[in-house]
């Protein structure tokens, strides 16, 4: 599929992202900033970071799927570095650890078809403190599901936002992050479809989300 989803599918002009390549490339959250437009104030990982909102409500275009494309990018990438520090942590065994290691495995080849889709406009990796959750079993499990929720509620939230062929690559993802949100459930033995719809959260929602977990440090 990554070779139907370019750049040049997403901005075949090259002249809606103009703006877009004058924003700054700094930290991991400077780069969320720049997948996102005007209000508000908060602090990840210690880092207080100003102006950062939500993600553009016009109508779906070139340029904001460009964008949408990096604000998941961003949770690609605190999943997959997740994923492979609790695999390369030892802590894990049995079910969670074969869970670790087939969705580590699939959190990264989302990662390169999202870089690959952004060629250039990619935002960089940041970096991650998990504050100890991969090298617990109990906590992996229950951070694991927290992740995978959210996962989920992102990709459902900007399906009105992007062009119908980004639409369908995103569908691709999230039916994925589902089946992964399921089968941690299952491991900790809880409901892994406890409701008729999946619900969906606005970029806002999910900043907050990010922010609380205080995983992004730079």
């Amino acid at each position: 599929m990554s070779e139907h989803l370019t750049l040049e599918v997403i901005d075949a002009e090259g002249a809606e992202t103009e703006a877009y390549d004058s924003l700054p490339r700094s930290t991991r959250m400077s780069l969320l900033q720049r997948g996102l437009v005007a209000g508000g104030t908060i602090a990840v990982g210690g880092v207080v970071i100003g102006g950062l909102p939500k993600l553009v409500t016009a109508a779906p275009s070139p340029s904001q799927d460009v964008k949408v494309l990096n604000f998941a990018l961003t949770l690609e990438y605190l999943e997959a570095e997740f994923y492979t520090q609790a695999v390369a942590g030892g802590a894990l065994s049995g079910e969670l650890l074969k869970f670790a290691k087939v969705v580590k495995a699939h959190e990264a080849a989302h990662v390169g078809f999202l870089k690959s889709a952004l060629g250039g406009k990619a935002v960089a990796k940041p970096t991650f403190d998990f504050k100890g959750t991969t090298d617990d079993p109990a906590k992996f499990q229950a951070t694991a599901i927290v992740l995978e929720d959210t996962g989920v509620a992102a990709y459902n939230g900007q399906g009105a936002n992007v062009t119908k062929k980004i639409l369908a690559a995103a569908a691709s993802v999230v039916s994925v992050e589902a089946r992964h949100a399921a089968w941690i459930r299952d491991i900790a033995r809880k409901n892994p479809a406890p409701a008729a719809f999946d619900a969906s959260k606005t970029s806002a929602q999910i900043l907050s989300a990010v922010k609380a977990t205080g995983f992004i440090t730079g």
